[in-house]
């Protein structure tokens, strides 16, 4: 994806950015989409964005679209990708923090935060269910006191249900809105890693697990919602 932004930034264009999985047929990101305005935004994400308040932390920043909303109204962001390439478009589109760092293992300049931001289903990098636990441990370290997590995920049920609203999904113990991703962009292809799309009661819960409380701000027309998280008083 980091090649796919350095390119469109410094020519306009791109070629395909592919999405390959093993559950789902190949799928493609439009890399145009990753340098939106404000106004072409979702309703979701524009309603995140306005509830932003003191320091943001960014996190999966991409191109930056969102922390540039944030910095042209006088927010503190800081944005985080563990793309190099990534980081350094945004630095040269302007944005004055943008850092390379993983969410969950690197010391991060500014923390604690009190908001962290999570959007274009930032929840899944979370990966797996069962790291939800090492998810809401770095959450607690990142966030000031009062602070809250802002993000969005989907529902992926509907992927599984037949016309009648049956539910069919075969996996065993696994949940069924755990995926596999690689993405490929001409001759450059990404190792695999995992995605999570969390169902809100889902997510819910586990935030409740880990002294966590979640609330749903807003719900989208594909499935998908807007969650806010703080710590339980």
């Amino acid at each position: 994806m980091g090649a796919a932004i350095r390119d469109y930034h410094l020519f306009g264009k791109a070629k395909r950015l592919r999405v390959l999985s093993t559950m789902f047929d190949e799928d493609e990101i439009p890399v145009s989409t990753l340098f939106r305005t404000e106004s072409e935004m979702s309703l979701i994400e524009r309603q995140a964005l306005t509830l932003c308040r003191g320091r943001v932390l960014d996190v999966g920043a991409g191109a930056g679209c969102h922390s540039l909303v944030l910095q042209q109204r006088g927010s503190d962001t800081t944005a985080i990708d563990i793309s190099p390439l990534s980081v350094q478009t945004m630095r040269e589109r302007g944005i004055t923090k943008a850092l390379h760092a993983d969410f969950f293992t690197d010391s991060i300049v500014g923390a604690p935060f009190d908001t962290v931001l999570m959007l274009m289903n930032g929840i899944g990098i979370v990966g797996r269910i069962r790291h939800f636990s090492d998810f809401f441990t770095r959450l607690d370290a990142l966030l000031a006191p009062g602070g809250q997590l802002l993000a969005d995920s989907s529902d992926l049920r509907y992927v599984f249900e037949d016309e009648d609203g049956t539910f069919c999904y075969d996996g065993e113990a696994e949940y069924y809105g755990e995926v596999d991703y690689r993405m490929a962009y001409g001759s450059v292809r990404g190792p695999q890693f995992h995605w999570l799309y969390a169902d809100f009661d889902t997510l819910a819960h586990h935030a409740r697990l880990h002294g966590f409380h979640a609330e749903r701000v807003l719900e989208g027309p594909h499935y998908d919602y807007l969650a806010r998280i703080t710590r339980c008083p």
